[in-house]
């Protein structure tokens, strides 16, 4: 056995160590079912655990299969959205339920290729199903994950040689367990802002041990202009997503709903936008509401 491999060994036996007395108690991971997993999935994209789990568990108690899911309208699901954001993910679930159900007998499927063309399901979505669903021996690189191999390793490197050393790490038949050690240690111990080393199971391995450049940043971090909420295209967007919730909006009412009264054609542009993306709807009255 080659040095390579031999520390290999070592960091699985320590991260599942360390997680046997360090696991997150989350209802996702009381299941297998591929629907609840895709759901919590989709639920936690850029969305944090707290206002996942009232949510995650309301939602799937009234749309326990893709069945269900695919025969409410979509309108249904975008109400059920409030308070995640991002209420896109709706629509593509809605879409996604329908495909289960038309094209795959009404389960999800287990094929990476098959999940990759599901409307909102990306690389890492993909092989989140068929790691912590159908417990395949592949790894799942979120942004604590990664921040985690990097550290570790010392070097960032671009996310398919990053998805390479993750599959390399994964102990066989152990896949769900090390990913979700692995993300609980980035959530909890190797943080982004502070790096408790310490308490770190990996530390004896880590090449960087918080010292030096953090080799999970890039030496170059891009200005982010749109990076602001609070006056945002996205911000007018949910506050006018958010009151069709409740009733229809006619067109005088979208200045003061979006919260733009003297810029008109910013709201014309954004509601445009939100009918493009098949969020709202708007009849020969020019009522708008959310898709039937």
């Amino acid at each position: 056995m080659y040095v390579g491999c031999v520390i290999h060994t070592e960091q699985q036996k320590a991260l599942l160590e360390w997680w046997k007395t360090s696991c997150r108690d989350l209802p996702w991971r009381k299941t297998r079912d591929p629907w609840a997993v895709m759901i919590s999935e989709l639920m936690l994209q850029q969305t944090q655990v707290s206002r996942v789990i009232p949510k995650f568990e309301s939602f799937l108690k009234k749309y326990p299969t893709p069945m269900k899911c695919s025969q409410v309208p979509v309108a249904r699901l975008i109400e059920e959205w409030a308070g995640l954001g991002y209420n896109r993910r709706a629509i593509n679930l809605h879409r996604t339920s329908k495909i289960i159900v038309e094209s795959h007998n009404g389960k999800v499927p287990r094929s990476l290729n098959d999940l990759l063309s599901l409307p909102g399901i990306g690389p890492y979505t993909a092989r989140a199903i068929l790691c912590f669903a159908f417990e395949e021996d592949i790894g799942v690189v979120d942004v604590n994950v990664s921040r985690v191999l990097a550290r570790v390793s010392g070097e960032l490197v671009p996310p398919r040689g990053m998805q390479e050393k993750a599959d390399d790490l994964v102990p066989q038949g152990k896949g769900w367990t090390w990913s979700q050690a692995l993300m609980d240690l980035g959530s909890v111990v190797c943080t982004s802002r502070i790096a408790n080393c310490h308490h770190c199971p990996l530390e004896q391995f880590c090449q960087w041990r918080g010292e030096g450049n953090d080799p999970a940043q890039p030496k170059t971090v891009p200005d982010a202009p749109n990076g602001k909420f609070k006056g945002s295209d996205r911000q007018g967007r949910g506050r006018l997503v958010e009151m069709l919730r409740d009733r229809t909006v006619v067109a005088s009412e979208l200045g003061e709903v979006m919260g733009w009264k003297d810029d008109p054609e910013r709201c014309q542009r954004v509601l445009m936008g939100l009918i493009k993306d098949g969020l709202v709807e708007c009849n020969a009255k020019k009522e708008y509401s959310l898709p039937r």
